[in-house]
């Protein structure tokens, strides 16, 4: 009985977490709801809509990510860590909403997403909201996740991340023999997969030129501003490359353009978020 009630704090510890995760979860998913102005249930289950199933897949996963960063911070002890997880948690659901509104207006700025969701049921506009969603979680994940950092660095990072993500889209479509609006408004799956597998890559890049001990705003800064950059170039680089030796009899962006190749855009997701995840532990 002594042993049992010894192992008692150790089992309530992680389990007092796991309860908080399912209270943030369920409120993230209400928020959500509220916010789009649709039924989720109702466009998944009885309207089979896997377009908007995708896009609340990202933002769950958007969230997770957020909690584990703030949970996975510097202990400041268990009562200050509720807290503070609670505290971050819930900022990181603000700000998926407000990189919804982002990317509605400034990354897939051509034709109004939820219509896209909605009447259209287009899963590649569904595939770039579930890039766009994980790559904010885990830059606010990174922001949040060292020491002498708060809700003011987390803030900052992310509103450059979402700068970033602007720019990126607008080199990314410069590169590609193909328009990226035109092509997802055609409902081409591929391309939306390829560029939001691009998008949650370009994030874990991002994820750590933001994380890491604050020092001051001008080392950090410039720390972010280097993995940003950096971005910028070997990302586009590494897809010319991938044009050249994912599928070498054919060309990739015929195959996802023309062809609409799900698989295709698969793998180029695939491919460019294993290189960036390589990329980032190299650096």
């Amino acid at each position: 009985m002594d042993h049992i009630i010894e192992l008692l704090p150790s089992i309530a510890v992680p389990l007092s977490y796991l309860v908080l995760y399912l209270v943030i979860f369920t409120a993230g998913k209400y928020l959500f709801s509220v916010i789009v102005r649709f039924s989720i249930y109702r466009e998944v289950s009885d309207k089979h809509n896997s377009a908007v199933a995708i896009a609340y897949a990202g933002f769950l996963a958007g969230l997770t990510i957020v909690f584990i960063g703030a949970l996975t911070g510097p202990s400041q002890g268990y009562v200050n860590d509720i807290i503070n997880v609670s505290l971050y948690s819930a900022l990181g659901v603000t700000l998926l909403i407000i990189s919804r509104f982002i990317n509605d207006k400034l990354i897939l700025s051509q034709f109004n997403n939820r219509d896209e969701l909605i009447r259209d049921q287009n899963d590649g506009t569904g595939a770039v909201l579930f890039g766009s969603y994980v790559a904010s979680g885990l830059v606010v994940a990174g922001a949040i996740h060292g020491q002498g950092g708060g809700v003011h660095t987390a803030l900052a990072f992310f509103a450059l991340s979402q700068i970033a993500l602007i720019i990126f889209t607008r080199i990314y479509d410069f590169i590609t023999p193909y328009k990226v609006h035109d092509e997802i408004e055609n409902d081409n799956r591929a391309v939306g997969v390829a560029f939001g597998g691009t998008l949650i890559a370009l994030g874990l890049l991002l994820m750590n030129g933001a994380s890491g001990a604050f020092i001051s705003w001008e080392v950090n800064l410039e720390k972010f501003a280097f993995y940003s950059i950096g971005a910028f170039i070997i990302l586009p680089a590494f897809r010319l490359f991938m044009d050249k030796i994912l599928i070498p009899q054919y060309d990739l962006s015929t195959v996802i353009a023309q062809d609409k190749n799900l698989g295709a855009g698969i793998l180029e997701a695939a491919m460019v978020i294993c290189f960036s995840v390589v990329l980032s532990a190299a650096l």
